[in-house]
């Protein structure tokens, strides 16, 4: 079926020429872009835009869909309902007089900058919460996790637990566990809490595409789960009834490197797939406002981070990429952690089985020259999260310092010395409220002021142009979608009508522009 959209103010994407006022689509694909008088006659619909803006619709490049839509049942350990540790307890409190024996209390997205006490909570502070119950609450960078005494105790976790590869058990002054668990050692309760039934995952996904469709997103990427366990299936149950955005799907490689069974086929990598595998994801290092980012200069408070990965899971990886032809995406955000991916991967010339970089480096919170060099050089790509600094302020200036974040996330540099950027928001690892949300992300990269008006770093604020497109095409492609992320001929006509010009906004408002319609392979779904 045709159907044309006129008198608009669309973006395309397209750097060749920017701006249409009217394009027409046949089974959800643009055949014509342009001006309306040049329209292909016919006898089909016409949707009159009325002078509105629209633009691609959005790709998140990185994001934790299933983390995401379970966080929507647990506690949201944020503002403006909680603000401190006392008011974590409260809910805590709450929580454990509504369930039954032996259930765990769980809540995501603390941020110690946020609270009054300026700490993250432990086992004690949980326990005022409930003692009789497991306690689980995961930081909102998800690389770190507090549990209550309950929690510990179930798991075995004492002060003879040695603290795994790649992570910590924290302990206070006497030896004994503090109930924090960072990076590797965050793992250890899990294989003691009960498992998500799987028909309320998969509802869980339905529920979060009707939220993502009402923010203009029509592509996602799910970036693997911090336990075991894979999700393209979860993907294809909720397709079958009714989830409408494409996915790519990265599999957490520590679950799977010493598996010979696990494969990726290749016809299953195809662009064009609604639901499809896109590659392994490696953990390079933590999160800057936990302290774990692996950098070169310490912290304020004197520490230097950790590295996650092994080199052995490193070169199986390699091995693993080069047979299948898959993507390696790599979390790497403090300099020693990027310079050690690049420095290992520009060794290689893999060849992928589509056109997109071999190589994806996430959040590169601080990437050195020499880094950025290599990476343009090979064409690894960057996928940034402006979201980070502009919704965790307080823990960046408290461990960084004021001067030193404004280096941070250096869009501006990278795109000027050629590197595959992309935007996304890491949902729901940061402390945000509605994480997912493009605006907000979109006004942290342009402004490059954080949420309390904190400069970020000025001369790194990208034009809205530009970051509409690193959200949208560019985004895209990095994650593996063929004919996403344009308006033009033989791109899909997946596209979000906005409620103001996003082009034409004050910067400081662009966190107020809703998405009115979305439309997602030319059907209206929002």
């Amino acid at each position: 079926m045709r159907k044309a959209f006129v008198n608009g103010n669309i973006f395309t994407s397209d750097k060749d020429k920017l701006y249409v006022n009217s394009i027409l689509a046949e089974d959800g694909v643009i055949l014509y872009a342009g001006d309306k008088e040049g329209i292909p006659a016919g006898d089909y619909p016409i949707e009159d835009l009325q002078g509105k803006t629209v633009i691609p619709g959005f790709t998140d490049a990185h994001m934790h869909p299933v983390m995401l839509a379970d966080f929507s049942r647990q506690i949201a350990c944020l503002p403006p309902r909680i603000n401190s540790i006392d008011d974590l307890v409260s809910e805590i409190n709450k929580e454990e007089k509504n369930i039954s024996e032996g259930q765990w209390i769980k809540g995501w997205g603390y941020d110690e900058g946020k609270f009054a006490e300026g700490r993250a909570p432990n086992r004690y502070d949980l326990d005022r919460g409930s003692s009789r119950h497991p306690v689980f609450i995961t930081r909102s960078c998800e690389h770190i996790r507090c549990v209550n005494s309950k929690a510990l105790e179930i798991a075995g976790i004492d002060r003879n637990t040695p603290d795994p590869p790649g992570g910590e058990v924290e302990r206070d002054e006497n030896g004994d566990p503090t109930g924090i668990l960072r990076e590797n050692a965050r793992d250890l309760v899990l294989p003691f809490m009960p498992e998500e039934q799987r028909e309320d995952t998969v509802q869980g996904l339905l529920d979060l595409g009707s939220l993502l469709t009402s923010q203009g997103i029509v592509a996602i990427t799910d970036m693997g789960n911090l336990h075991g366990g894979e999700n393209y299936s979860l993907f294809k149950e909720a397709e079958a009834k009714g989830f409408r955005q494409r996915v790519s799907v990265y599999y957490m490689w520590d679950y799977f490197m010493d598996d010979d069974s696990f494969t990726i086929e290749s016809n299953l990598m195809d662009g064009n797939l609604r639901i499809r595998k896109a590659g392994i994801k490696l953990i390079g290092d933590g999160s800057v406002s936990g302290r774990t980012a692996w950098v070169e200069e310490p912290y304020l408070s004197g520490e230097k981070g950790m590295p996650v990965y092994s080199d052995e899971s490193m070169e199986k990886a390699i091995a693993f990429a080069g047979k299948t032809g898959c993507q390696i995406a790599v979390h790497a955000m403090g300099k020693k952690a990027i310079d050690r991916v690049v420095d290992r991967m520009y060794e290689e010339d893999m060849k992928m089985v589509a056109d997109i970089p071999y190589l994806r480096v996430e959040h590169a919170a601080e990437p050195s020259d020499q880094a950025i060099a290599k990476a343009a050089e090979r064409g690894f790509a960057f996928a940034s999260q402006p979201i980070f600094q502009y919704s965790e302020i307080e823990t960046y200036i408290k461990y960084l310092g004021a001067e030193r974040l404004k280096t941070m996330y250096p869009h501006r540099t990278l795109l000027d010395r050629g590197v595959n950027l992309c935007l996304s928001t890491d949902a729901p690892a940061t402390s945000w409220a509605v994480p997912s949300d493009p605006f907000v992300n979109l006004k942290a990269a342009v402004t490059r002021k954080a949420w309390d008006g904190t400069d970020t770093g000025c001369r790194e604020r990208l034009d809205i142009e530009t970051a509409v497109i690193l959200y949208t095409y560019e985004a895209a492609k990095v994650s593996g979608f063929s004919n996403l992320g344009k308006l033009v001929p033989g791109y899909s006509a997946s596209f979000a009508v906005l409620s103001e010009d996003i082009f034409e906004s004050d910067p400081e408002n662009l966190d107020k522009i809703k998405v009115e319609k979305t439309y997602i392979d030319g059907e209206h779904v929002y």
